[in-house]
């Protein structure tokens, strides 16, 4: 019996024992296995980017080194690449790389742990592929500054977990999909300058997470949804540049976090609703060049918090509320181009924050704000065609940053005090049909006097235009405004002026028009008399020749003290040569091309060009000759070589630098990107991207290309150049004026997109130019803002 007990056990032991060894076996197998997977998911991923790095361009390649080997072989080695803990791709980022090549190649479906891809800033081509609907756990993306076209794939509906949608500044056409409507999840949805069409579906407003939604500058058409009421957290909503009809849905009143609200640019009718009284956040309201009526609703005096308003160029009418007395905080307030009457605001400057106020042409009446006198953050000033009451001497105080004034065609009265001298900023003063009297102050010339400028501006910013016509000012000009050499334009008629002009440009160069009605102005210019000879010495030959006697030794002796003197600085100055030369070099060499080593490059494009030979020139400008470099990496670039400026007038580098510097701050899809500068003391370079497409006066002159421009290509262009210059006149933080467009300076890329360039350079070699690129309130920026708009693109 024992011996059978034992043998049970002995098979049960052996049997516990076999499952022990089938458990961990199949474990260790299970383990295995896995391993097996992510080794498989990661060579997976791997490979799917390498194999569209191979389909990027040869330059595109070599800036992913990192890409396949280089001793940092696991992809989570590699630039632009982040893994979670199990060695799995989850974050691509190759944002301003300058990458150029199609997403076909791309195997999203290979990234199942992907969560943020952000590839902006390059230069993208072809149509975004379905499959990108594949990577479900998706959160963010981000395809924006590219050249991306077609229509946005219908599977974008698939990624449920999308908080944030980036796809502005491509070539996306067709209508929004549908399926937008599922992102359930989507805060940032950005499609602004795009090519996009339709109407702007309902379905918006079921995104009940959006906080940011920018659909400007594309093609849509019809109503704002109502349903974009639903978005209780939208913070800003830009719909400007579109095609949009109806009126602005009263619905938009719930929206209590909206703190930007922009639809500029549109063809919106009706009244602004009251409802937008409750938008308590709002800071920047602008519903400028549209087609509203009706009063401006006197709950907009509920906004305390708004900075920046902008009605400007609609059909509103009827007196501005009392209740705007209580917005204090605003830094832009611009109504011109209405039909307003009443009093302005009074305390529209109370925070003393105000920097723009346009109400130009309306029908206002009243005193200047008192708030006014000392505004000093005042930059531009149109207050023209009105019916404003006020003393000119005590209703204006002294301005550091003004730089254009414009009190024109209104009942001002007194005469010019000579504060205005101490505006040292100003470029643009007009008070012509009013009824100033008085004298033109000997201080108003110290207007161009040099000083500290704000960086953006450049290096000096003189005076260029006077308006004083209609006037009742006597007396003579004093001589002084002979010292203002930027001073382009003028016109003193009917005033009560005499004595002899100015020996200025402005002055001997105006037409009659400018002088005529004066008590009797005498000079050098058309349609004026010659004034009077100096009177002659009473004392003739015998005082010529005493005068003579005291001179001649007097002069001797200063030129004999001149010659001591130039001995010494000129031995002087060799030992400091000697000993500061190296320096000095080094201080003129000013290299500066962002995202690269500036000295590098500037040897690169030497030895590229050879040294700027002739077969590499592909343009030659007023200004320079343009030249095909293409660098080391592969990447071309257009090199602009600015010519020598003529014997006698000198380069100014802190002007250039300066310029340079506002120039690189302007960004946009229709406008020639600056990539840096050089100056050398041999050569002074402006970095551009390189356009293949040429120039449109290069298109339009060749016969066979001319004809295949057909008719929807022109109008694109067309399009691009005004969406360009709608950006630089209207978008950027200070207002640029190119006035110098034509068809010489947009340039296409293969795709015929145009882009305008050379805006600028002007100003960097000739400050005094009347041919240059004009910031924050001169005179290419006046009121009747549609005349000049329209003026740059019928000039192309």
């Amino acid at each position: 019996m024992p011996s059978k007990e034992f043998g049970v056990l002995f098979n049960l032991s052996v049997v516990l024992v076999s499952l022990s060894y089938f458990a961990a076996f199949s474990a260790s197998s299970f383990v295995a296995a896995a391993a097996r997977d992510e080794v498989g998911k990661e060579w997976k991923e791997a490979e799917a980017l390498l194999k569209w790095k191979a389909s990027l361009d040869n330059q595109s390649q070599s800036l992913l080194p990192s890409w396949g080997g280089g001793g940092r072989g696991h992809p989570c080695n590699w630039v632009g690449i982040a893994c979670d803990e199990s060695g799995s791709l989850t974050h691509l980022n190759l944002s301003s790389f300058g990458l150029r090549g199609t997403l076909y190649k791309l195997s999203f479906s290979s990234f199942t742990n992907l969560l943020t891809i952000n590839l902006r800033n390059n230069s993208l081509y072809g149509n975004i592929p379905d499959q990108i609907g594949n990577i479900s756990k998706l959160t963010y993306l981000d395809l924006g500054i590219n050249n991306l076209s077609g229509p946005i794939p219908t599977s974008i509906g698939n990624l449920s977990n999308l908080s944030g949608l980036v796809l502005h500044e491509n070539h996306l056409s067709g209508s929004l999909p549908l399926g937008i409507g599922k992102l359930k999840n989507l805060g940032l949805l950005l499609l602004a300058s795009n090519n996009l069409s339709g109407s702007i579906t309902q379905v918006v407003g079921t995104m009940r997470f959006l906080w940011h939604l920018d659909l400007s500058e594309n093609f849509f058409t019809g109503a704002i949804p109502t349903s974009i009421g639903n978005l209780s957290n939208l913070g800003f909503l830009f719909l400007s540049g579109n095609y949009l009809t109806g009126s602005i849905p009263e619905e938009l009143g719930s929206l209590t976090h909206l703190n930007m609200f922009q639809i500029v640019r549109n063809n919106i009718s009706g009244a602004i609703p009251a409802s937008i009284g409750n938008l308590a956040n709002m800071e920047s309201l602008l519903f400028s060049m549209n087609k509203l009526s009706g009063s401006i609703p006197s709950t907009i005096g509920n906004l305390t918090k708004l900075t920046d308003l902008r009605l400007f160029m609609n059909n509103l009418s009827g007196s501005i509320p009392r209740e705007m007395d209580n917005l204090t905080n605003f830094r832009v307030f611009e109504l011109f181009e209405n039909k307003l009457t009443g009093h302005l605001p009074q305390h529209v400057c109370q925070a003393g924050s105000l920097e723009i106020i346009v109400v130009s042409n309306n029908h206002l009446t009243g005193p200047i704000p008192k708030s006014l006198k000392n505004c000093t953050s005042l930059i531009r000033v149109w207050l023209e065609g009105n019916q404003l009451i006020g003393n000119i001497t005590e209703d204006f105080g002294i301005y550091p940053n003004l730089k254009y004034i414009d009190l024109s065609d209104n009942h001002l009265y007194g005469e010019l005090s000579s504060k205005w001298g101490q505006c040292h900023n100003l470029t643009y003063l007009n008070v012509s049909n009013n009824k100033i009297s008085g004298s033109i102050p000997l201080e108003l010339s110290e207007a161009s006097q040099l000083g500290e400028i704000p960086p953006q501006l450049g290096d000096m910013l003189r005076l260029e235009i006077l308006y004083l016509s209609h006037n009742n000012l006597s007396g003579s000009i004093p001589s002084t405004f002979d010292d203002i050499s930027s001073l382009t334009s003028i016109d003193i008629s009917y005033n009560e002026l005499e004595g002899p002009i100015p020996n200025q440009k402005a002055f001997r160069e105006a037409s009659d028009e400018a002088f005529r009605n004066n008590k009797g102005l005498c000079g050098n210019a058309t349609g004026l008399k010659a004034c009077p000879k100096p009177i002659q010495n009473p004392y003739g030959k015998r005082g010529n020749k005493f005068v003579l006697k005291i001179l001649i030794p007097v002069l001797a002796s200063i030129f004999l003290i001149f010659i001591i003197v130039g001995v010494l600085r000129i031995s002087c100055q060799r030992v400091r040569n000697t000993e500061a030369k190296p320096r000095e070099i080094q201080n003129d060499e000013i290299f500066a091309i962002w995202s690269f080593d500036g000295k590098m490059v500037y040897e690169n494009i030497i030895e590229a060009t050879e040294e700027f030979d002739s077969k590499y020139c592909i343009g030659v400008g007023g200004y320079g000759s343009v030249y095909k470099a293409e660098l080391p990496t592969s990447q071309v670039v257009a090199v602009k070589k600015l010519h020598s400026l003529p014997n006698g007038e000198e380069f100014n580098q802190k002007t250039f630098i300066s310029e340079i510097h506002a120039l690189t701050e302007i960004r946009h899809r229709n406008i020639v990107k600056l990539y840096g500068f050089c100056s050398h003391p041999r050569h002074s370079l402006l970095i551009y991207e390189y356009l293949e497409g040429g120039s449109l006066v290069h298109l339009l002159n060749n016969e066979e290309q001319a004809k295949a421009f057909d008719w929807i290509k022109r109008g694109n262009v067309v399009k691009d150049v005004a969406n360009a210059l709608s950006y630089m006149h209207h978008d950027c933080s200070l207002p640029i004026i190119h006035r110098d467009i034509s068809s010489k300076n947009v340039l296409l890329d293969l795709e015929c997109v145009a882009h305008i360039s050379d805006f600028g350079t002007a100003r960097l070699l000739k400050p005094d130019s009347s041919n240059w690129t004009s910031l924050a309130g001169t005179m290419g920026y006046m009121a009747p803002g549609k005349f000049l708009f329209l003026f740059l693109i019928y000039s192309l």
